[in-house]
């Protein structure tokens, strides 16, 4: 006990000397400012990417949101710490790794916002491509008149300008098609492109009910993928629900042994099933928010 309140009165200390030397400045725009630079060596260079758009859309979790989530998870973890082992020292471990995971969870996030941002671009350019090539007749012609039209937005938009200069560049469509393929693998892009490589190939010719046919697939394919993702977040808010109550098992066994509960924890193995049986049910939320969080965007 004494040790731990030796370690927070050096965290306080800690802060407090931090706070001195900044001359009174916002002391977490001092921290988040010394953290920048280490941030951005190790973090992967395509969720920099990520967050960046999500901080354009102004989805990105703001200070508070994060102190909320500290709150939130650090209490949970280290009150359920203490009812389990009646132990100071376990509760501030606990609270500590559940704050860790916190980053971690807004990766996540962040990875199924961009997702689904990407597939209403996605979901765009193949629309709108079909509509414009009704009055162009020519797919170059349609990539141009969507690019210039401003529906998009970026990443999509500079990669359609790749494929107007790779057309231009080579002659033929096929490098366009297939440049963008390789970055957006969803059934409708695939499914639309090769329509067009055969309009191209083999001609324009009676291409109205081809390319109606071709918009209806994609908005029941839209409308699917929407139906999915509405279905995804009520099976989410159950699944967290499921979880929460798996903490309370142990709680039910200490409402039924009562004191007894408290000698039995003198046992090490006792312990060591309890830590594990925390760490199972951990490793089941985490695993189903990963799910939840994975190209909910996709197909």
């Amino acid at each position: 006990m004494i040790n731990i309140i030796f370690l927070l009165v050096g965290i306080i200390l800690l802060f407090i000397v931090f706070y001195r030397s900044t001359g009174g400045k916002d002391v977490y725009k001092e921290i988040t400012g010394s953290l920048g630079p280490v941030y951005e060596k190790i973090a992967p260079y395509t969720y920099k990417e990520i967050r960046e758009k999500i901080k354009q859309l102004g989805q990105n979790y703001k200070f508070k949101d994060y102190l909320r989530q500290i709150v939130i998870f650090g209490g949970i973890a280290g009150a359920m710490g203490f009812l389990y082992f009646y132990d100071i020292v376990v509760a501030l471990i606990y609270a500590g790794i559940a704050i860790a995971f916190i980053p971690y969870l807004e990766y996540l996030r962040c990875k199924r916002l961009y997702s689904e941002f990407i597939f209403e671009q996605v979901q765009t350019y193949t629309t709108n491509i079909i509509l414009d090539f009704q009055t162009s007749q020519s797919f170059v012609k349609s990539l141009e008149g969507v690019y210039e039209s401003g529906v998009l937005e970026d990443p999509v938009k500079s990669d359609v300008k790749v494929m107007i200069d790779l057309a231009y560049k080579n002659g033929t469509i096929n490098q366009s098609l297939e440049y963008f393929q390789n970055k957006y693998n969803y059934y409708m892009v695939k499914n639309m492109h090769q329509l067009f490589l055969q309009i191209t190939n083999e001609g324009a010719k009676d291409s109205q009910e081809s390319l109606e046919n071709m918009s209806l697939d994609i908005d029941m394919l839209v409308e699917a993928v929407y139906r999915d993702r509405i279905d995804r977040a009520n099976f989410h808010k159950k699944f967290i629900r499921f979880g929460i109550m798996l903490y309370g098992m142990i709680a039910l066994i200490q409402l039924l042994l009562g004191d007894t509960y408290s000698k039995l924890l003198d046992m090490w193995y006792l312990k060591l099933l309890i830590h594990l049986l925390v760490v199972m049910n951990s490793y089941f939320l985490l695993s189903g928010e990963k799910y939840y969080n994975e190209n909910v965007g996709a197909e």
